[in-house]
């Protein structure tokens, strides 16, 4: 029996063609592990009207991690328009599946690691080396929304705060509501996670990314959680700063900031931002780790247009793949991955067409296990 039982889901477009650059990859370092197929995607969405069967929420229940290579995702009215004849007009509305999957598993730590690989002519800077966490169940993502506005919902809101009486006027069918909720527990949980990070890494400072100067109450409490964990962190020092800020101060002095921590949607922007700085998302890898479980993913999407051309950049989804064997406490063979990762960047001898060269995605994954 294998040591490890790891959920397969390769998703959409090029994430096939990743996917089966990691399988090159992780056959060569001899993982122990069964690789077990789950049906997760687009197509499940047209056919079934749910792009994360039950059947694989089940698969994942028996696992101990998933790989996921990458998924589509369109807007509530070209996503209706794809569904077969039978499941049209039903008022079906398409979810993403990722993010059910992090609720669903309670995945509540986005774990998003940008460093600046020696030779990538990509970068922004050759001295970045920064970690995003983003706390990945709450804000504005937990999907609580409303179009058009219920009577009851703006009654309910405009009794408990005055500001919503400027909307009077304003007809139900033309407000859009979402709600965005924090948590003590999730924010004191997301800085903790980063802290925990910075200590076992020897880094000096965790930065908390906010706008509590506007949005005083969500990301009032995001930053007075920070300030409370920081207390057990004597050795760390704890930055604060607001998101527009922080994303000036990337693109100025990325290499003074280290351990980023911030709430859901928040993570989402500055994570990618701090992905381009060290060649865009074809070197952005992740982790969605719970307690218990974790999904590791690429961020980029599924570029349908390069799907089974074998084009796009593999390295996201090997650094993921690095990130996984270390989750699984396979120290050593995640080292080795990411110095194999590290002498084909510096290489310089092959290189996919975001970096200037011809290569292909199995190309680079094949040049990764000449160097393990």
């Amino acid at each position: 029996m294998a040591k490890y039982k790891i959920a397969w889901l390769p998703g959409d477009g090029v994430g096939n063609d990743v996917m089966e650059a990691a399988k090159i990859v992780l056959d060569k370092l001899a993982l122990d592990a069964e690789y077990i197929h789950g049906d997760i995607g687009w197509e499940f969405w047209r056919t079934e009207a749910n792009p994360l069967p039950d059947r694989t929420i089940d698969l994942l229940k028996k696992t101990d991690c998933a790989l996921f290579g990458a998924i589509t995702s369109k807007p509530k009215e070209e996503a209706e328009r794809e569904l077969i004849p039978e499941l049209q007009g039903k008022g079906l509305v398409y979810s993403s599946p990722i993010v059910r999957l992090r609720q669903e598993f309670n995945l509540r730590t986005n774990l998003r690691p940008c460093k600046a690989y020696a030779g990538n002519p990509l970068n922004y800077r050759d001295d970045i080396d920064i970690v995003v966490f983003r706390e990945n169940t709450e804000d504005l993502y937990v999907g609580i929304e409303f179009h058009p506005l219920p009577d009851e919902v703006r009654a309910a809101v405009k009794k408990h705060h005055k500001k919503m009486a400027r909307f009077d006027s304003t007809p139900g069918d033309d407000i859009a509501v979402s709600l965005r909720i924090n948590t003590r527990n999730g924010c004191r949980n997301i800085v903790t996670d980063a802290f925990e990070y910075a200590k076992k890494h020897g880094r000096k400072t965790v930065t908390v990314v906010e706008k509590p100067n506007v949005i005083r109450e969500t990301s009032g409490l995001m930053v007075r959680t920070a300030r409370e964990v920081a207390k057990n962190y004597p050795g760390i020092e704890l930055w604060e700063t607001n998101i527009d800020a922080m994303c000036m101060w990337l693109v100025k002095n990325p290499q003074d900031y280290s351990v980023l921590a911030t709430s859901n949607m928040f993570g989402d922007i500055v994570s990618d931002l701090c992905a381009q700085l060290v060649g865009g998302l074809g070197f952005a890898s992740s982790g969605n780790i719970g307690d218990k479980y974790a999904v590791f993913e690429p961020t980029h999407g599924s570029a349908p247009k390069y799907a089974g051309k074998y084009k796009v950049n593999p390295m996201a989804m090997l650094l993921t793949t690095r990130m996984m064997l270390d989750w699984l406490g396979e120290g050593p063979m995640a080292q080795s991955l990411e110095g194999a990762i590290a002498e084909v960047i510096k290489e310089a001898k092959v290189r996919t067409y975001d970096m200037g060269g011809t290569s292909s995605t199995l190309d680079v994954a094949n040049a990764v296990v000449a160097k393990l």
